[in-house]
């Protein structure tokens, strides 16, 4: 059976684009369109499509009210289109806070003549999120969902920090960390609790690398932190550069911690989570004092790349890491955590149930790696009782 999806937009070029893009792929068929919110959630409970599309601005009803509703009385994966601005990073963040599970930027470029790669994105992340849907609509609805968030105010920045030097990053490049030879054991799984993979081995430092689903999930897990967290976070999600200072601003309004877009030479602190920027690489540098910041190597699929950041760690830091690879497509991730495993990290996974598309943390655990395997709510607890 093919995934009947409803695409909503008040533009009628890009609903009949995105129907033919979809419908090149004989597992996708557009099932109806709606060109405003109010008549997506009409036509949600009509044709009770797999998957919805979801424009952000339109009339009578917008996006992020749309997906709220839908989300409350009919709950289906939507995959939000969006600019890519700092308007529309934050209006993003906001719908997927409300339920929305994925975006792709909305670009009249890749849709007004022959898509290439754009078409086989598209494609591929309705046919992911799609696996979502039975598990959404055997879930009970939430409570009635939060309000919008505002837009961060300059006031809510963090405030700049004291820089230190870090070694030369010169001699390596994001392809020969993420390449490196991987162990040559799985690691073995020990004790009941996540906590006990720890062996009493109070680590040094959080490494957490997400994509798609990571926003929400990074959100709840960093805002059960304690302002007095005694360990430094440093944070891969994917994502567009022009979101991940939206996406840090938010972190930092909304938790106790510090977050902040990381930057060349920001020290790594207790108590603050440093974020990625989009379409570079972040590295740590020395024995674990400091990050660099360096651009993009075409040769590495992902910019932000966990298997990057979480190679460096693994050089500069032995032992004493404890990272988790979350929900996102793909395997970024693994070839890292081969290298952190070698030095003696442990890792964690999140689990299928809780997971919006269960691929990187697959390609964790089925290689081996993982210790413990934790559904998304209980790690900002388990996080926080680490002292």
């Amino acid at each position: 059976m093919p995934t009947n999806v409803l695409v909503v937009d008040d533009s009628a070029f890009f609903r009949r684009r995105i129907k033919d893009i979809l419908e090149k792929n004989p597992a996708l068929n557009v099932v109806g369109f709606a060109d405003n919110g109010k008549v997506a959630v009409e036509k949600v409970k009509e044709l009770k499509p797999d998957v919805i599309t979801m424009d952000y601005e339109m009339p009578l009803l917008d996006g992020i009210s749309a997906v709220r509703q839908i989300m409350s009385e009919q709950p289906t994966p939507i995959l939000m289109f969006s600019s890519l601005s700092y308007e529309g990073a934050r209006v993003t963040l906001d719908a997927l806070e409300a339920g929305a599970l994925d975006y792709l930027p909305k670009s009249f470029e890749s849709m007004s003549g022959d898509p290439g790669d754009s078409a086989k994105l598209l494609q591929d992340r309705v046919l992911a999120i799609s696996r979502r849907g039975a598990t959404m609509r055997r879930a009970t609805p939430a409570a009635a969902p939060r309000p919008p968030a505002t837009t961060p105010s300059a006031a809510s920045a963090p405030k700049p920090k004291p820089k230190s030097t870090p070694a030369s990053a010169a001699a390596r490049t994001p392809a020969s960390i993420a390449k490196e030879s991987p162990v040559s054991k799985p690691a073995a799984r020990t004790g009941k609790s996540p906590l006990d993979s720890l062996q009493g081995d109070r680590p040094r430092i959080i490494l957490i690398g997400a994509s798609t689903g990571g926003p929400v999930a990074l959100q709840n897990i960093l805002m059960s932190l304690p302002a007095n967290y005694p360990f430094p976070l440093l944070l891969v999600q994917h994502m567009p550069g022009t979101f991940t200072s939206a996406f840090a601003e938010r972190l930092n309004r909304l938790c106790k911690i510090n977050v902040k877009e990381a930057a060349d030479n920001d020290l790594i602190r207790p108590g603050t989570a440093l974020l990625a920027p989009g379409g570079k690489q972040m590295l740590v540098e020395g024995s674990g004092q400091s990050v660099s910041i360096i651009e993009g190597d075409d040769r590495i699929q992902y910019r932000p790349s966990v298997d990057v950041t979480f190679g460096s760690a693994a050089r500069a830091i032995r032992g004493k890491v404890l990272a988790l690879v979350l929900t996102g497509m793909g395997s970024d991730g693994r070839e890292g955590c081969k290298l952190l495993k070698r030095n003696g990290a442990t890792i964690w996974t999140q689990n299928e149930q809780s997971c919006v598309v269960y691929g990187m943390p697959m390609a964790v655990a089925t290689a081996g790696l993982s210790d413990a395997v934790i559904d998304v709510k209980d790690v900002g607890t388990l996080l926080g009782e680490l002292r």
